[in-house]
């Protein structure tokens, strides 16, 4: 058996290829990291318009029964319970060091929780989860439903819904039924919408057809997502960094700060009353050379961090970067040398994102 056959295939696999997406290998599925007009230019077209992701890999799953929503604060910090019906959260899912297990998306269905996971982490995720639940609480995976995102500023007037950001509702687009939320990970309005597998093509080319939707890769999905200077797992966060340490405190809720009863709290505590060695920043290298992931970060001859994401930013024609440095080399404005190909690059701290965002508040 060869490695392509070897991968998953999303219900879009073959729309993908008709659009001649180039195909990779991406989290154990075949996946398009960019179609024939090329990722700069589908990059561009998302912040102008509108771009269709096929983001189907991602695990989809329910929490269903009295006390499921207790049940899963157990692994989170965030506040589930005070979640109110049709309305959205990310939060991350913490191991008993404190470390980031994964980040995810939890909606308030009002009958049920509805989870989106990683890709790359659903294998990890969903037993984690399972192995938390009291009896009368059920996950149900759902890997007989697809996943879209159509981002963009066009999308209000292609798909009109009284939802702000971070809404999520049952609904029909084209006429087939859907869970949509009002998020994304572009940094733009937009929505992410939950489909039947059978449903998904149908869907997905009613949406192509509407004035200004283009299909977007994984290349531009995740320059779009630093840009919007939006964490990647496995490249900025893993199962050794706390939300600390990764600067997601704020998905923290207010109440679970009081109580500390999640998984990994008395770690989070700590770090939060004494402080941390090294910090998630952003970072602007000077020019127009990006540094990569793994570029080795110094201050003063000093090793201080690494980065985690980099890449050129085509919305701000310039190369953008996020990393972890050392706590007194955080601050906003600290110079540093990024060592890329045996050469110091000079760069800066800078506040993220480096693209405002323009979701619908």
């Amino acid at each position: 058996m060869t490695e392509s056959e070897s991968l998953h295939t999303t219900p879009l696999d073959a729309l993908n290829r008709e659009l001649g997406g180039r195909m990779v290998p991406f989290a154990g599925y075949s996946m398009p990291v960019q179609y024939p007009a090329g990722i700069m230019a589908e990059h561009l077209h998302c912040r102008a318009q509108a771009g269709l992701f096929d983001v189907s890999h991602m695990g989809q799953a329910e929490l269903v029964g009295e006390g499921a929503a207790a049940a899963l604060e157990q692994l989170t910090p965030a506040d589930v319970q005070g979640l109110k019906p049709g309305r959205q959260r990310y939060g991350l899912l913490l191991n008993e060091a404190g470390g980031i297990v994964d980040d995810f998306m939890f909606a308030n269905m009002g009958d049920r929780l509805f989870l989106v996971v990683n890709a790359s982490r659903k294998h990890v995720d969903l037993p984690l989860i399972e192995s938390v639940l009291p009896r009368g609480v059920t996950l149900r995976p759902l890997p007989d439903r697809a996943l879209l995102a159509l981002q963009g500023p066009a999308v209000a007037s292609l798909i009109p819904t009284p939802m702000s950001f971070m809404g999520i509702m049952e609904m029909e687009i084209a006429g087939i039924p859907v869970i949509a939320s009002r998020s994304g990970y572009t940094g733009e309005d937009g929505l992410e919408i939950s489909v039947a597998a059978e449903q998904a093509e149908k869907l997905a080319r009613a949406l192509l057809a509407m004035p200004g939707v283009m299909p977007i890769g994984l290349g531009a999905r995740d320059s779009l997502r630093l840009e919007a200077g939006l964490c990647l797992y496995g490249n900025d966060l893993d199962e050794g960094t706390s939300p600390v340490e990764a600067n997601l405190v704020w998905s923290m809720g207010k109440r679970r700060r009081m109580e500390w009863n999640f998984r990994g709290a008395d770690v989070v505590r700590e770090h939060l009353d004494h402080g941390v060695k090294r910090l998630r920043v952003g970072i602007r290298p000077e020019g127009r050379q990006p540094a990569r992931g793994h570029t080795e970060i110094r201050k003063g001859g000093a090793v201080i961090g690494e980065i985690t994401s980099g890449g050129f930013g085509p919305s701000i024609g310039a190369p953008v970067a996020m990393g972890y440095v050392a706590r007194d080399a955080a601050a906003d404005g600290t110079a540093l040398d990024l060592m890329v190909r045996d050469k110091p690059l000079p760069a800066r701290v800078t506040p993220m994102p480096f693209q405002p965002h323009r979701y619908a508040r």
